[in-house]
Formats: structure tokens, C-alpha cells, sequence
């Protein structure tokens, strides 16, 4: 690739939507040169990338699995009262 390659592809190259992070916000501009220059800190940037995208994949299973959860308790609850009462009215 040509120095002037580099150049238009860095001028429109745009970082991975995980890395818009406020705590990344001023330095952007000096991201976006490293990312498309440095290959270790690109590997690094990919990475984290990854781990939000992953971490955001487990967060949704585990919100998902706790619902599921609490429901299978609430109803374990529900049909404990129906045997004690069932148990209480039908035994002699």
C-alpha cells in the first residue's frame, strides 16, 4: 500500500463503535493514527473490542437466565402453599 493509500484510508477510516468511549473521547484522533499504524496497539483495540462485544453477549444470558430464575423460584413457591394446602385439606 502506497504512502498516499495510507493516507485516504486513515482520513476515512473510522474505529470500531466500542472504542467511542467517553473515556477514550480526547484521544480519538491519536487512536485512529495508531490503530491503522501500530499493529500492537491495534491487537490491543481488538481485543477490547471483543470483551465489550462478549461481556454485552453474557450480560443479556444472565439477565435472560435470572428471570428465568426468579420465575422458576416464584412458581417452586406457589406449588409449595398448593401441596401444604392440598396435604392439610385431604388428609384425615
Amino acid at each position: 500500500m502506497t504512502l498516499l493509500e495510507q493516507y485516504l484510508n486513515f482520513r476515512t477510516m473510522s474505529l470500531p463503535d466500542e472504542l467511542y468511549n467517553v473515556k477514550f473521547a480526547e484521544y480519538f484522533e491519536s487512536m485512529r493514527k495508531m490503530y491503522l499504524l501500530d499493529d500492537r496497539f491495534k491487537t490491543m483495540c481488538d481485543d477490547y473490542c471483543e470483551s465489550i462485544v462478549n461481556a454485552e453477549i453474557y450480560k443479556k444470558k444472565f439477565e435472560k437466565n435470572f428471570r428465568q430464575k426468579l420465575e422458576c423460584e416464584n412458581l417452586a413457591k406457589e406449588l409449595e402453599e398448593e401441596i401444604l394446602f392440598y396435604i392439610v385439606r385431604n388428609s384425615s
